[in-house]
């Protein structure tokens, strides 16, 4: 059997056991495995890492229980603004887009600039032409506008503040780091990494955070490849996803020592909370968060989706 190996991530943060309800609980859980076997289907096939972490991710962003695509928050305005990126990390290609805020599914629209232009990032109204230009599937206001996340704006948007995608409502210190992701080890050796992204609640002047930026919230070289969630300011001053890739080639350090490195100590030097997924050329798996959960889920060749919520 040709192996290979697929990571995910749906947010990291303050998820403690036993807040959730149940039923809250497992549909999460079951959104999760279907994006693993979704990858999975991609890689039992032949497919390529890019090819995979692309499906598994188009789950999630479908799913509006994630702050990407469908279950994006709303900006002050109450609009949406999306960012996503890929990056294969056989040939080094990358395509990033951001602050969309029509286009169904960003990573798609990530796909298409890095395979139809010699560009690697896009944003505002160029982008939103760009991706009505390739025919990729848009959608009005209405689809994006879910119950949650209108509540999550109506709650601080007399507030100066940018609001990281909370849990609960009435304790605005909990909060979920909402992103997307996935990593990927296909039968050659291939790797590739993709993330998506809704942004933070209540943001203003169009910020971008690290997912689309590559080797912050994104990266995928001939070693490894990474997928980050977290509060990006933190991420981008640590250059997280390419530390962790820098630490291995340089410093000779493993996969699992390298990404703990970033996330237990260069991405909280800049008091940043939050966790990545990566994985490297033989196949090994690290998933490592600073917050006291991280919904993230492991697939491999035997078929057997692996997810979790909370710490150990």
């Amino acid at each position: 059997m040709t192996e290979f190996v697929l990571a995910i991530h749906g947010g990291a943060g303050t998820l403690k056991r036993g807040t959730m309800a149940p039923e809250q609980e497992q549909q999460h859980r079951a959104a999760l495995e279907q994006a693993l076997l979704a990858g999975h289907a991609v890689l039992q096939q032949g497919g390529s890492s890019l090819d995979a972490v692309v499906a598994a991710t188009l789950v999630l962003e479908d799913c509006p229980l994630f702050n990407a695509g469908r279950g994006s928050v709303f900006t002050h305005e109450g609009l949406h603004e999306m960012d996503a990126a890929v990056m294969d990390g056989q040939t080094r290609r990358a395509g990033a887009i951001a602050g969309i805020s029509q286009v169904r599914n960003p990573v798609l629209a990530a796909r298409r600039v890095m395979e139809q232009t010699g560009h690697v990032l896009l944003c505002g109204a160029g982008a939103e032409a760009f991706v009505r230009d390739q025919g990729l599937d848009t959608a009005d206001a209405a689809y994006f506008h879910t119950p949650l996340r209108w509540e999550q704006l109506l709650a601080v948007r007399e507030t100066t503040q940018a609001i990281l995608d909370h849990t609960e409502l009435k304790a605005p210190s909990e909060t979920k780091f909402g992103t997307v992701g996935a990593v990927a080890c296909d039968g050659a050796g291939n790797l590739a990494a993709a993330t998506s992204t809704g942004g933070l609640t209540n943001k203003r002047y169009g910020r971008v955070g690290d997912s689309p930026i590559i080797g912050q919230g994104t990266y995928a070289d001939t070693q490894v490849a990474v997928s980050a969630t977290g509060m990006g300011e933190a991420f981008m001053k640590a250059m997280a996803a390419y530390d962790v890739a820098a630490r291995m080639k340089y410093g000779h350090a493993s996969l699992a020592d390298a990404a703990h490195a970033v996330i237990h100590d260069s991405v909280l030097q800049f008091g940043g909370y939050g966790g990545l997924i990566a994985v490297d050329h033989q196949r090994n798996v690290t998933l490592p968060f600073n917050t006291e959960g991280m919904y993230r889920g492991v697939i491999r060749s035997d078929g057997r989706p692996h997810v979790d919520i909370y710490r150990a």
